[in-house]
């Protein structure tokens, strides 16, 4: 019986996908791709509240943005606090979320609908709104966290006003925020293991300590690279938490590079080194990126 193979498409059907995609891709380059290439254009410039008045006074200064960036001290100040937030808050979010996860996939567990609704609230809920419930709970003398110390005898701590503690406090405020969308991520992978290699474990006398650690991690590894690189991408944009918050302070301590672009554009009208804090931003992420990609080609399976 002759196999048919299938007919390449003509000139006509491909005019006709092209036309059907047309809509699609300009709005993608209207919104997306131009935007982009502007800023980045931007970015070899001086734009500044004078060139909104007149587009004349913008100068092209090539590299001077990005140069100017490499000596700028405030500038690996705002990248070292985003690193140690970083460093900081993925691995407790992921531990969070992990711990949450295991608890709502447990046969133990009742109510797991109402349990996956509580944990995953956070995530829906408005940032702004819960920056600012959590700027009066951590209130140095009405907060509730420092009511808490003092009913322990401790001394109350300026969680948002000692520099030492500012950030660790919206690492607090970040991990509880974002911990539920990696929950349901790896709900879906723990659901997706499958029951049989559990019960070889029992069978082996693995314990269930035994059965996380040899079972459900290995298996569970490339949903927990990935959770790791949306989370640690997410934190690298931190903005609206210190914005609310602290607004940078105290001492520069929680200003993040998103924040310190927004004070340049938005607030010194410095829109070039804006744009040129932006793709130094771009390219930290990009890096991050590829240090993953390398990460999940060589452990992930």
């Amino acid at each position: 019986m002759p196999v048919s193979v299938p007919r390449a498409g003509t000139a006509s059907e491909a005019r006709a996908a092209w036309l059907l995609l047309a809509p699609g891709l300009t709005i993608i380059a209207g919104f997306f791709f131009l935007p982009i290439a502007a800023a980045l254009v931007l970015s070899f410039t001086d734009f500044d509240i004078y060139a909104l008045g007149d587009p004349a006074n913008v100068r092209w200064v090539a590299l001077d943005n990005y140069a100017h960036l490499l000596g700028d001290r405030v500038f690996w100040l705002a990248l070292g606090n985003v690193g140690y937030f970083s460093l900081l808050g993925v691995p407790l979010t992921l531990a969070a979320a992990l711990a949450a996860a295991l608890l709502v996939n447990s046969r133990l567990l009742r109510c797991k609908g109402l349990a996956r609704t509580v944990f995953f609230a956070p995530w829906v809920t408005t940032l702004v709104a819960v920056a600012i419930v959590f700027k009066y709970l951590l209130h140095t003398r009405y907060g509730l966290l420092n009511r808490g110390l003092e009913l322990l005898g401790l001394q109350p701590v300026d969680w948002l006003g000692d520099p030492r503690w500012a950030l660790p406090a919206i690492v607090l405020l970040s991990v509880w925020k974002n911990f539920g969308y990696g929950m349901i991520l790896f709900v879906a992978g723990l659901q997706a293991i499958p029951e049989s290699l559990y019960e070889a474990a029992r069978l082996d006398g693995a314990g269930r300590w035994q059965q996380v650690r040899h079972v459900t991690l290995p298996v569970l590894w490339p949903t927990l690279l990935f959770v790791g690189l949306i989370t640690t991408l997410g934190y690298l944009q931190l903005f609206a938490e210190p914005y609310v918050m602290t607004a940078g302070g105290p001492l520069n301590r929680t200003l993040s590079v998103v924040l310190l672009m927004y004070k340049e554009g938005f607030r010194w009208w410095h829109m070039g080194y804006a744009a040129a804090i932006a793709f130094a931003l771009f390219a930290v992420s990009l890096a991050v990126t590829a240090l993953h990609g390398r990460l999940e080609k060589r452990y992930g399976t």
